[in-house]
């Protein structure tokens, strides 16, 4: 079973799950400079990425995390919501056309009483190369048995 596919009591500390990958295209990174409004030229200007310690342009921090919750499957109804991030740091770059893919493993689970818990994973954002790109800790609420 994969994250967000069972009732908040089917999760145990130490579970662990991993996405499938996802390659980082330029297109993405012209596509979220425009919905974000960021345009900042370490995404957007090969030119002037070129003369910066990384040699390219990198993809945004906040778009490469928006992929990796793109990556986790959640099933309507069980996974109820989104609870939120802690400690999430941004720790290597990602480059177009590198692949990425979302590991997670439980950290901790807290009843929510009716509503139901929250399942805290150690979320770590890998590229194909091994590089953790991105850590933190993701928090879902999920459903008790027999609520939706």
């Amino acid at each position: 079973m994969g994250l967000g596919g069972g009732r908040v009591h089917t999760y145990q500390i130490g579970d662990r799950w991993e996405s499938r990958g996802r390659t980082i295209t330029e297109s993405d990174l012209v596509m979220f400079s425009a919905l974000s409004g960021d345009w900042y030229p370490l995404h957007t200007d090969q030119e002037w990425a070129s003369k910066t310690r990384y040699g390219q342009r990198i993809a945004h921090g906040m778009l490469v995390l928006s992929v990796a919750t793109g990556l986790m499957v959640f099933k309507p109804g069980i996974v109820l919501a989104f609870y939120g991030l802690d400690r999430t740091r941004f720790v290597r770059p990602t480059y177009i056309g590198d692949t990425v893919h979302v590991e997670l493993e439980v950290q901790a689970l807290q009843d929510k009483k009716a509503l139901g818990g929250v399942v805290t994973s150690l979320m770590q954002v890998v590229k194909h190369t091994g590089e953790v790109v991105v850590n933190g800790h993701f928090k879902i609420l999920v459903a008790k048995a027999g609520a939706t």
